[in-house]
């Protein structure tokens, strides 16, 4: 045993009771999750099977409305063909706050919000 972090167990997405469906909607129906668990006001993606990494999305009740700064944590979801991927989700309605674009260090990204106004990024490793 260690006492250091050895990785990252997953992240929780919380949202509101009134805003779960959407939420829930966008990241299965939208992005194409597939659920690990879905219950009521909870649904759990596994998002490295090597790793165990796991998204979240559920109700918390001290939350209140949409993220009131959105840019204080950037969800980063791994994608292998960006330009792709980001066609189709502009076909299901996601409106890109910065279309796909390759970075100085060869890699590239894309950034969107979801629903709740949270930001997500899309980022293809270089090659």
């Amino acid at each position: 045993m260690s006492d250091r972090i050895s990785g990252l167990a997953g992240v929780v997405i919380w949202t509101t009771a009134e805003r779960y469906p959407a939420m829930r909607a966008f990241y299965i129906d939208t992005l194409g999750l597939v659920p690990r668990s879905d219950r009521a006001q909870f649904v759990s993606f596994v998002l490295s099977e090597a790793d165990d990494v796991r998204l979240n999305v559920s109700v918390h009740r001290e939350v209140e409305g949409v993220a009131r700064d959105p840019l204080r944590i950037m969800l980063l979801l791994r994608v292998d063909d960006i330009e792709a991927t980001s066609t189709r989700l502009r076909a299901s309605g996601v409106t890109f706050l910065r279309e796909p674009e390759q970075e100085p260090w060869g890699g590239w990204i894309a950034t969107f919000p979801d629903p709740d106004g949270n930001i997500v990024q899309l980022l293809q490793p270089a090659r």
